[in-house]
């Protein structure tokens, strides 16, 4: 007679800020090939002393050889990561297959945001990562280039 196996679900959700960013920067810097391989972190905040507050705390920058691609903040239940360049490829990358949430912010020179608001989100938002890198390579007019 067959049986059928048990299996326990999963049912735990990674739904922490400070979690959800370590997952992406995990990710990020263990990429050894392809485009995303030459992100690497920047100005790193001590994960301890961060205090997400009503507007998230800065937590890492995410750089290519040496320009800041976009910033990542924590926030209590979620991490925004807030591109600097290749702005214009965030919106239709994040609402595309990504189904992440994402918005400009109105500033000059324009950003993007997009808001990973759990763990399982965040091999999406690398594809969002790689979206605004080749923007931002192609030489996209809307880069913030700081």
């Amino acid at each position: 007679m067959y049986r059928r196996a048990v299996c326990p679900r999963v049912t735990d959700r990674v739904e922490d800020g400070l979690r959800i960013a370590r997952l992406l920067s995990s990710e990020l810097v263990a990429r050894e090939d392809g485009p995303l391989a030459a992100l690497e972190l920047d100005d790193v905040r001590d994960a301890d002393a961060l205090d997400p507050g009503e507007f998230g705390a800065f937590a890492y920058g995410v750089a290519v050889d040496g320009d800041r691609l976009a910033d990542v903040y924590v926030h209590d239940d979620r991490a925004r990561v807030e591109f600097r360049r290749g702005v214009e490829a965030v919106p239709g990358a994040a609402a595309g297959e990504a189904g992440l949430r994402a918005r400009p912010k109105a500033v000059e020179p324009p950003r993007a945001l997009v808001f990973v608001g759990d763990g399982a989100a965040v091999k999406r938002a690398l594809d969002v990562v790689a979206a605004a890198l080749a923007a931002a390579e192609d030489g996209g007019a809307a880069d913030a280039g700081d």
